[in-house]
């Protein structure tokens, strides 16, 4: 089915999707999420969980420890199973149990370091597993909507100073971005082999590097800037002039949740998305760590450091005004706001808090 174009209807509302709006379309509807025990899985599982929702969760444990999905108590609030995404069995298993009528897949492993020294692990996760994801949906009936997360770095990475558009070539350099590539070429065959008979949408998004409270992963930034203050140490930056299209983690997931919607009621709205910040607010990787050191306090610094590590993309930006086009979308909150609400939120944690709390007080102030 053609792609919808022309000017956005409603825009005014659009434009202001959040927790309310989720709510008028969530309430009750069943949805399974896979790769919930990460980062931005236990903020998604939440919104969902707030909105009225009917959530399976399936992924491994908790990549980390400490995790946010044990920190927030997540488990204990959905249906949350334990699986491995290649387990294609197991993952049919559930899928008939749940009977989902949406399907957003996070699962992935997701760091580009970790794909250079277990490359054959990435690929079977992130092309294996999104088979199996599609494939499962293809088997039940009950899937009207299904939205794959890849990322940004899907794209040829040619240093270009203009955002990559949702038509640019996709060829990723390292395992885990070519693997993402793979995922995304993978989903545009079965969403047109599979899935043009109108019974269930598919879509991809592909989100920009996020920040937010509860990245406990190791090799990013802003949860390695975390990790040196609490242990008194200095902040190393390996590639401080980097460029990122850095966003706050609630951006991407409301915007999921958006285009997951619109899909499932209307599907001319399936088809590839970027979602990213605006270009005022993609800053390098040194710009970024100055502004948590300023809003940390306490006389943070950093330092220069480069470890000669594997290939990395120097430069990256994404081009989102086709998200912008079709649903009036906006990004809501600039960097500064963002670095600010991941400083409260891995404050209020070290200082032993109520996390839950603060990440709802944060999603309702977006």
């Amino acid at each position: 089915m053609a792609e919808r174009s022309g000017a956005v209807e409603d825009l005014g509302v659009r434009m202001m999707y959040n927790l309310e709006s989720c709510k008028e379309f969530y309430q009750g509807k069943r949805v399974l999420v896979t790769g919930h025990t990460g980062f931005k899985g236990a903020w998604l599982c939440r919104i969902l969980k707030l909105a009225g929702a009917e959530v399976t969760g399936y992924a491994l444990q908790p990549p980390t420890d400490p995790s946010l999905f044990a920190a927030a108590g997540l488990e204990d609030a959905m249906h949350s199973v334990i699986g491995d995404i290649r387990d294609l069995a197991h993952l049919r298993q559930v899928f008939a149990e749940a009977r989902p009528e949406i399907v957003i897949h996070l699962a992935a492993q997701p760091i580009v370091r970790t794909s250079y020294i277990n490359p054959v692990e990435t690929y079977e996760t992130n092309v294996m597993g999104t088979v199996n994801v599609l494939e499962c949906a293809r088997q039940t009936d009950s899937v009207r909507s299904l939205l794959n997360v890849t990322t940004d770095k899907v794209y040829e990475n040619r240093e270009w100073e203009y955002g990559y558009r949702e038509n640019d070539p996709l060829d990723g350099y390292d395992p885990y971005s070519n693997s993402k590539s793979c995922s995304e070429l993978v989903t545009h065959s079965y969403r047109k082999s599979f899935f043009s008979d109108g019974r269930c949408a598919v879509s991809t998004a592909r989100a920009g590097n996020v920040i937010g409270g509860g990245d406990f992963a190791a090799d990013r930034i802003v949860p390695d800037c975390v990790r040196a203050v609490a242990a008194g140490r200095e902040i190393v930056v390996r590639r401080p002039y980097s460029t990122r299209p850095f966003q706050h983690v609630l951006e991407p997931l409301f915007a999921y949740l958006m285009i997951a919607q619109r899909q499932y009621e209307d599907r001319s709205y399936e088809g590839y998305y970027n979602v990213g910040p605006d270009d005022c607010d993609c800053v390098t990787t040194g710009e970024l760590v100055t502004l948590f050191c300023k809003l940390w306090g306490d006389g943070v610094c950093w330092v220069n450091r480069d470890d000669g590590g594997p290939h990395e993309a120097n430069f990256l930006k994404l081009d989102c005004s086709k998200l912008k086009s079709m649903f009036g979308w906006r990004p809501r909150w600039h960097i500064g706001e963002a670095m600010a609400e991941t400083v409260e939120w891995t404050k209020a944690y070290l200082g032993g808090e109520d996390v839950l709390a603060v990440m709802d007080g944060q999603m309702r102030r977006y």
